[in-house]
């Protein structure tokens, strides 16, 4: 282990990724399988911004807020997993300590926004079904550019709490993670001062989450489903579930793998399970949100055929040119 002084007296200078597994067998077949994740995630969040960006009739509230998902979902994937991907197939996975602190923010950052965003969603939705009449008002533009803008006030705030908080710790001995990137709890088992402070941070946190964005979700859910019941029309009923029904499974996979990972103690054990949990929020759901949203939405089908069809005339029109 290289060693020397750096600033917060810590005597690591780089640490070393554990990684998913230590089996040799391992390696190649799940550097294939999250390579296809990756690839299917980028095109995914990134296809899906274009069709939003490129069509007018998907310029509303409830778009402008998919676009910032698939923006998170688009950045954070990127924060962990290409290194994740390096480790796969190089002896030894090595991070400097600077570039973990960089991570451990990034990741911390759209994390912590994600969550807000799928609040700011959830109200978006409980306007749009129990305030139709109001939805002009209350979701203009300005305030949906409010709602993104405090959720990425919320998430920059809570990195830098989870970062300021994690540069103050001392590293003397063991650099080995035992993750496939910076995590907290990991990190945590590693220092060798006091963590009080740290722990405490992130209880702090996690309570504002829940308090915040689960109430606002619940809420706003119990009041759309008080809704649906009192709707005489069954077509009335099942559009109002066609348009929650990809949040709800959004909502269902981001916090349920969120909770498997985060609320049990950071014991040893806890954190090697919570290691494989969170490859479902980090890695899965950044790639399933996309055709969550796409393969049930008649307008998301409708802008990607007619955006093709743009492409194929703009393609025609080069190659009768050329000719």
């Amino acid at each position: 282990m290289k060693q020397m002084t750096v600033e917060n007296n810590s005597l690591v200078t780089e640490f070393v990724f554990m990684g998913l597994t230590d089996q040799p067998e391992l390696q190649l077949p799940l550097f294939f399988v999250f390579l296809l994740n990756y690839t299917a995630t980028v095109m995914g969040n990134l296809s899906l911004m274009i069709l939003i960006c490129l069509n007018a009739h998907l310029h509303t509230p409830m778009y402008f807020f998919l676009f910032n998902l698939s923006f998170v979902d688009f950045f954070y994937s990127f924060v962990c997993t290409p290194k994740m991907l390096m480790g796969f197939v190089s002896e030894k996975s090595v991070i400097s300590y600077t570039g973990c602190m960089t991570q451990l923010f990034f990741f911390d950052f759209f994390v912590n926004s994600e969550c807000y965003v799928l609040t700011a969603m959830a109200y978006d939705r409980y306007v749009a079904i129990c305030k139709p009449l109001m939805y002009a008002i209350l979701m203009s533009p300005r305030m949906c550019s409010l709602l993104m803008f405090g959720s990425y006030l919320m998430g920059f705030a809570s990195a830098m709490a989870h970062t300021g908080c994690m540069i103050r710790l001392s590293f003397c001995d063991s650099n080995i993670i035992n993750h496939y990137m910076c995590e907290i709890f990991p990190l945590l088992q590693l220092s060798c001062s006091s963590t009080y402070a740290n722990e405490l941070v992130s209880s702090l946190i996690a309570c504002i989450i829940v308090i915040v964005s689960g109430f606002v979700i619940l809420t706003s859910y119990a009041s759309i489903l008080l809704n649906i019941f009192h709707m005489s029309s069954a077509k009335g009923w099942s559009k109002a579930m066609g348009t929650c029904g990809s949040h709800i499974v959004t909502v269902t996979l981001f916090y349920g793998s969120g909770l498997l990972t985060y609320v049990k103690p950071a014991s040893a054990e806890s954190v090697d399970q919570g290691k494989f949990f969170s490859v479902f929020y980090t890695l899965m759901v950044p790639m399933l949100n996309p055709l969550i949203y796409s393969l049930r939405n008649k307008d998301v089908k409708l802008a990607a055929r007619r955006t093709m069809m743009r492409i194929r005339s703009t393609v025609k029109k080069c190659v009768c040119s050329s000719l």
